[in-house]
């Protein structure tokens, strides 16, 4: 366009053809200058933050996730500017893809317990329902396969193994770290819902959950949909961290695996959530709940509603709780003198059964 100008202003002058031509004389002028805009340098500076953000999360995010990070950062950018610069510039989400592997084998012999989801992956408060599935990943040394365990409340991961087999003791080890990590309440009993695969119907598996009072729900034998949830996970852990990767080694697997899962739970924008992480939506929900003080480690990151259901200390710093700063929208009192808690159930470390725990607590005031 700056060039058709030139060619004819001598005969024509400025004005006029811009008129013509609909744009703006002044935006020419300062062309020809070589000034940029006010809006090319801030879609300058915006480019780079998107770029360092997208990168960060697993290039994982479309324009509307890119935006909502953006907006937890502290940016003030419209939604479709964002949009319009992540288009222009190539910068895509993650797409789902790939063809399914077939990892659920039925026991036709096994006993299996019934299913008390019914499709509703729905819970008012964490420890409630917990859904579990496992899948399979490729790299150069051959098959991994990967079990999980999601609590349906907060899509907390709250236990996961990597494997090179898809024995039953993969989905037990699984179960186990879920059962270190959370204590499920008294007053309504936790159901751990899972397929009807023989790893889920084994007895290890269902004398585990009844060891710890945890109620069995299996779904129908070739229904994804009953345990839709659990599927949708398993799309986007491998949408959204294995594919478009090449993964030589399983160590180098179960290491991106770790770092990714702490990535899902602590920073991983949810769009059931409210665009919040899980953590963080745990958090706001203990606010909410809780109706008096009580006595925290500098953060109740994973803290259930009640006091019955709250991890004790040394499961705290199980899950990487951040224990230095208060969480927000809650004021920090005066320190309380040095008191107990009693641990609860350990799961490989047996010296620590029944021990009391002296910890120096905060008591937090919700508003």
């Amino acid at each position: 366009m700056s060039a058709y100008v030139d060619q004819h202003r001598e005969r024509f002058g400025v004005e006029p053809i811009c008129e013509t031509l609909d744009v703006s004389a002044s935006a020419y002028y300062r062309r020809a200058t070589g000034q940029r805009s006010a809006r090319q340098l801030e879609d300058e500076r915006l480019l780079g933050v998107i770029r360092e953000t997208h990168k960060a999360n697993y290039d994982a995010y479309g324009y509307r996730r890119c935006w909502k990070a953006l907006l937890r950062k502290g940016e003030t950018a419209p939604r479709c500017q964002v949009q319009r610069l992540m288009a222009e510039y190539g910068i895509q989400g993650a797409k789902r893809r790939g063809k399914p592997w077939r990892t659920t084998r039925t026991d036709p012999e096994a006993l299996r317990s019934p299913d008390l989801v019914k499709r509703d992956f729905t819970a008012a408060r964490p420890n409630r329902l917990w859904v579990a599935d496992f899948t399979y990943l490729r790299c150069w040394e051959g098959v991994a396969y990967f079990s999980f365990v999601l609590d349906v409340f907060s899509r907390m991961i709250v236990g996961w193994q990597l494997a090179a087999n898809m024995r039953h003791t993969l989905v037990l080890d699984a179960l186990r770290m879920a059962l270190g990590l959370r204590e499920h309440g008294a007053d309504v009993q936790l159901v751990a819902h899972s397929d009807a695969g023989s790893q889920y119907t084994s007895d290890d598996y269902t004398q585990t959950l009844d060891d710890h009072l945890v109620l069995g729900s299996i779904g129908t034998v070739g229904d994804a949909y009953d345990n839709a949830l659990a599927e949708s996970f398993v799309d986007s852990y491998k949408t959204e961290l294995i594919a478009d990767r090449v993964w030589r080694t399983r160590s180098e697997l179960e290491l991106a695996t770790v770092k990714w899962v702490a990535w899902f739970n602590h920073d991983r924008l949810h769009g059931s959530l409210g665009d919040i992480p899980p953590v963080e939506f745990e958090q706001l929900a203990a606010a909410r709940t809780l109706h008096a003080p009580i006595p925290v480690i500098g953060s109740v990151t994973t803290i259930s509603p009640e006091a019955a259901d709250g991890l004790t200390a040394r499961r705290l710093m199980a899950t990487g709780v951040d224990l230095a700063a208060p969480p927000p929208d809650l004021t920090v009192n005066a320190p309380l003198p040095e008191t107990a808690f009693r641990s609860g159930r350990a799961n490989s470390d047996q010296e620590t059964k029944g021990h009391r725990w002296p910890l120096r607590t905060t008591v937090l005031s919700i508003p």
